[in-house]
């Protein structure tokens, strides 16, 4: 215990966002199973632990949510977080229905729609020459793609990331969700809840249109089943954070990182069939989602810590990512390295992330077209600004020249 009470982690502080990785090694080498008892929670800092935490769903829990904010994590974090803050069966029932519109086949079917969204906003950014990469490029194109599935007005789109960037912002010093985000979260459900009694009226061929119409047999009754008006609105709610901020963060990360390290970067400009690649590396070197929070059901143990029923668990996605244990020189930024298997970055078992298709697609149509169309990237780093959020990790501005081939 003695480690424990030397270092401290909190995950509000906004240095700790600036640089999270020199604490999570500190974790890793010091207190892989860390308490806080000022903040109340425990934390997994080690791969083993946190890929047993993501299995291990009988016993730490989704249901009060996933976020460490108090005014988040409650009995009813389901009601902004969707079947994300919710257990089996209740969970796997909403997963199930939301799969019969979420397919496959709709997200590949995205792929063309995509590109085209990616050539008309990197067309402008290109004219430009001078930009913020964020607010230009990695903040429209996944705000437009959710847009597109759920059939949202282009008029609205720019409105709805603002309120998305609210939601997820954290004020230094506050350890709750500020007021800002409160009342974003109260336009969101009021804006969702007005294109459900639209599409209710007009339906078409939007996932909404199909989330309005799946049905699944119930395992218990052995009747059929829909979403409710409140769970649709949840879901959508969702794909805004999940769907939108997420796939921003990855795409300004993996531009950022390739400008850090441009012997990496040249391997993609070089060859364009590598994207994937890069997209792979930046989501476990410097992963959107860093963090996750888990409820303690019964009593568990953990690296030698009896942890009592209800405390609070974090999984450390971003630490785990960068284990010695399990990758090869961690903390070195390596295209074509092969996380496959050990990648904790969308979770693992029966929560892994419903969207990670569709991130990765966003992300290598994307950074296939920026790579191939420019030789040269400048990052005006001093003018930079970090997203300072608990679960989440990016920029919110990234002001960049680029000088195209």
């Amino acid at each position: 215990m003695t480690a424990q009470t030397q270092l401290s982690f909190d995950p509000y502080d906004y240095n700790f966002h600036e640089d999270p990785y020199p604490t999570y090694a500190r974790l890793r080498a010091e207190a892989p199973v860390y308490h806080n008892a000022d903040m109340d929670f425990w934390a997994f800092a080690k791969h083993e632990d946190v890929r047993t935490g993501f299995r291990d769903a009988a016993r730490l829990s989704n249901s009060w949510g996933v976020s460490l904010d108090p005014a988040a994590y409650g009995p009813d974090a389901h009601k902004s977080m969707s079947f994300l803050a919710l257990d089996d069966p209740k969970h796997m029932r909403i997963r199930k229905l939301v799969s019969k519109g979420f397919t496959p086949k709709r997200v590949a079917e995205l792929a063309d729609r995509i590109g085209e969204l990616t050539q008309q906003h990197w067309s402008r950014c290109l004219e430009m020459g001078e930009f913020d990469y964020v607010t230009e490029f990695a903040g429209l194109l996944p705000m437009d793609v959710v847009s597109e599935l759920l059939d949202v007005p282009v008029s609205d789109r720019a409105h709805l990331r603002t309120q998305s960037d609210l939601l997820i912002h954290r004020d230094e010093g506050v350890f709750d969700v500020p007021e800002a985000a409160v009342y974003a979260y109260l336009e969101l459900h009021r804006y969702y809840s007005e294109l459900l009694v639209a599409r209710r009226k007009n339906p078409g061929t939007d996932l909404v249109s199909a989330l309005l119409d799946a049905e699944i047999l119930d395992d218990d009754t052995g009747e059929k089943t829909r979403l409710t008006e409140d769970e649709i609105i949840g879901f959508m709610i969702l794909m805004i954070v999940a769907g939108n901020e997420t796939t921003t963060k990855l795409l300004s990360n993996a531009v950022y990182w390739g400008w850090r390290f441009p012997d990496q970067l040249a391997i993609p400009m070089n060859d364009h069939e590598s994207v994937p690649q890069w997209t792979e590396e930046t989501l476990r070197y410097d992963n959107s989602t860093q963090i996750v929070l888990r409820r303690v059901i019964e009593d568990v143990e953990y690296g030698g810590y009896t942890i009592p029923a209800g405390q609070r668990v974090l999984l450390l996605l971003g630490s785990a990512n960068r284990d010695a244990d399990v990758f090869d020189e961690p903390d070195r930024y390596l295209i074509g390295r092969d996380s496959s298997q050990t990648l904790t970055s969308f979770g693992l078992g029966t929560h892994f992330c419903l969207g990670a298709h569709l991130a990765r697609l966003e992300a290598n149509v994307a950074l296939s077209q920026i790579v191939q169309s420019i030789n040269q990237v400048d990052i005006d780093i001093d003018n930079a600004v970090r997203v300072h959020s608990v679960n989440v990790r990016g920029f919110a501005s990234l002001p960049m020249k680029v000088k195209v081939r």
